[in-house]
């Protein structure tokens, strides 16, 4: 990418660069350590013996790599341009394992079989439509996994033997993109589905997995709209375990009887979401995580006394991806924090002993200084206090210092102190501080807070960052006069919102893969995708919520945009379409105001091959460098 003669970085062939300035090569040298930061997460256990499949990078793109020790060498299984999204072993012999690819991140993914003995790899799945990676049976004779195939954007069910493509046959139709599977019963003769509504707003059902008769579990038309998001048989088959917020504000552990449906709470006594759960094969332990103001916790319940046992602390972070080997006593886990990039661990609950499997490289630098995360919070103009995680640049830099608002996706997502990345080189290099809000809207705070930018609330969550703008004047450290907000996904329409609402109080913008007109987003995303959508931000078929989606749209504001602006998207994005960059960018460059556009053909809802994101890394230092410093 960089040769000896150049004086300029050349973008790569896929990138379509408008308005960005030549880029000098000496600035890929000064920030190169902030580039080199790997990580490793945790995709499968070995059935059998103590090894792992897991996913990292050590080229363009992440790959599957086998480990079979704890910091044993990582070896490469898979080799392909695009990257591997997630692989699990076969669960009884271990002797092939299967995994999911797509194409250019436009999330279509198609499962494949890789034969551990010859490394031949032999596709599964269609090869045009979206297919979600699918689930063992217990015997590990089938997988039942979902795909659009038939109509593009129904999640049908089908089952497959992964030895034998060819016994593929369609289980159930449904209707919707929302469907999931979550467990085999322990014959195998039945599997716990989902059907996920919204995140306020889901059912269970038990399908027979020879007839796809299917059972609703969970009624509907109740008053309180309950969510349920992890289901797991228990061993003898007669209950599930549960993750739900039924009566509660936030998401509980419960223990669900599949005769009476009645529902025993194990986790009342902690105030947080439970998050993430998985039950040991022999029955006898069940490991979850709760989302405390942020930070994961790890927790180890016992089935029998429904008594939590004690285990090892773990630095402040996230824990995520928790899985128990068929040993019954390790439990593996990824674990970040903001002074370590994402590495695998397991913990072996019989001796407490926790062992490091994968040291990921951190760029030369030492990062025993890096920043810590402080929690801030706010009142917003209806009174509620809104947080957010503040990260401060090192004491060498006096003075006031220039603020980055980062504003997180989904709009159900929620920003998590964990290793920040190449967002370090701003606090240590640059001396900007980075203030993540957590605006309403926001998961990790009960439901009703989740509920409140929905429909016609919509720019409430847009006067929470109007309030945190009025509260970083009253902040000694903090300089009023230099902020710039960006954001991905969501946080790209929350970025462009604050530009056409408050362009008097920002210096610039940077819109990620963003909504910048909600009635064409929703006319415009995959088919898959758009109810799942309509329910958080209203349904643009109907001509009132139409009317008031257009008027609060960015593009329909663009002229308010006042501060330079910069638009980074992937051309092959399912969830926000390109257009949705390309009107922004038309509409604000009639205004003369400067517009920097980043384009990548190769890619889809944000950016995932090394080069590409090194590129787009090298040209925001550079337009934060000029607007910011």
């Amino acid at each position: 990418m960089i040769t000896a003669k150049t004086t300029n970085i050349t973008p790569g062939d896929n990138l379509v660069v408008e308005g960005i300035p030549p880029i000098p090569s000496t600035l890929a040298d000064t920030v190169e350590p902030y580039t080199n930061f790997r990580y490793a997460v945790l995709s499968s256990w070995h059935p059998i013996r103590r090894e792992m499949l897991i996913s990292t990078r050590f080229g363009d793109t992440a790959q599957t790599h086998l480990v079979k020790f704890p910091l044993g060498s990582r070896q490469q299984m898979t080799f392909f341009p695009e990257r591997v999204r997630g692989a699990s072993f076969q669960p009884t012999q271990g002797d092939y394992f299967v995994f999911s690819k797509d194409i250019g991140g436009n999330e279509f993914n198609q499962n494949y079989r890789y034969d551990m003995a010859t490394g031949d790899v032999t596709l599964l799945t269609d090869g045009k439509s979206k297919n979600s990676r699918g689930l063992w049976s217990n015997k590990g004779d089938r997988m039942i996994y979902t795909s659009t195939r038939r109509t593009g954007k129904d999640a049908d069910f089908y089952i497959v033997d992964p030895n034998n493509p060819s016994s593929n046959r369609l289980l159930m139709e449904v209707k919707g993109g929302g469907w999931g599977a979550l467990d085999w019963s322990p014959e195998d003769d039945k599997v716990a589905i989902i059907e996920y509504i919204s995140v306020n707003e889901s059912y269970l059902w038990l399908v027979d997995t020879q007839s796809g008769e299917k059972k609703l579990l969970t009624p509907k038309g109740k008053k309180e709209k309950v969510s349920y998001q992890a289901a797991i048989f228990t061993k003898d088959g007669k209950g599930l375990y549960v993750i739900t917020d039924r009566g509660s504000e936030f998401s509980r552990l419960a223990y669900v009887d599949l005769d009476t449906f009645k529902h025993t709470y194990l986790t009342s006594n902690i105030q947080w979401d439970v998050e993430n759960l998985d039950l040991s094969d022999d029955g006898k332990h069940l490991a979850f995580v709760t989302n405390e103001d942020g930070a994961s916790v790890l927790h180890l319940l016992e089935t029998a006394t429904g008594k939590e046992k004690p285990l090892p602390k773990l630095p402040v972070g996230q824990v995520y991806g928790i899985g128990w080997h068929k040993n019954n006593e390790d439990l593996g886990f990824t674990l970040t924090s903001n002074r370590s990039t994402a590495d695998i661990y397991s913990v072996n609950i019989r001796t407490n002993l926790v062992e490091r499997w994968t040291a990921s490289e951190t760029g030369g630098l030492n990062t025993k200084n890096f920043s810590q995360a402080e929690i801030v919070r706010w009142k917003s103009f209806d009174g509620k206090s809104i947080s957010g995680f503040l990260y401060r640049p090192p004491s060498k830099f006096t003075g006031k210092r220039p603020v980055i608002i980062n504003i997180h996706g989904g709009p159900e997502g929620q920003f998590r102190p964990g290793f920040l990345g190449r967002n370090n080189y701003y606090l240590n290099e640059l001396g900007v501080a980075i203030l993540f809000p957590n605006v309403r809207g926001s998961s990790g705070y009960g439901k009703t807070f989740l509920t409140l930018d929905n429909g016609y609330k919509r720019e409430d969550s847009v006067k929470d960052i109007e309030a945190l703008l009025k509260w970083i004047p009253t902040q000694p450290n903090l300089d009023p006069d230099r902020i710039l907000v960006t954001g991905g996904s969501y946080g790209g329409y929350m970025s462009l919102a604050v530009a056409t609402k408050y362009s008097d109080r920002i210096r610039a913008a940077i819109d990620i893969v963003g909504i910048s007109n909600f009635v064409t987003f929703l006319e415009n995303t995959e088919g898959y995708r758009q109810d799942l959508r309509r329910v958080e931000y209203g349904d643009e078929r109907d001509p009132k919520m139409r009317e008031f989606l257009l008027k609060i749209s960015p593009v329909t504001n663009a002229n308010n945009i006042k501060k330079p602006l910069f638009v980074i998207h992937g051309k092959n994005d399912p969830r926000v379409p390109l257009n949705e960059a390309e009107q922004i960018v038309a509409t604000v460059r009639k205004n003369n105001v400067p517009v920097w556009y980043l384009m990548a053909k190769d890619e889809g809802h944000g950016f995932s091959k090394k080069k590409n994101v090194d590129f787009q890394f090298y040209a925001t230092v550079m337009f934060i460098k000029d607007l910011l410093l």
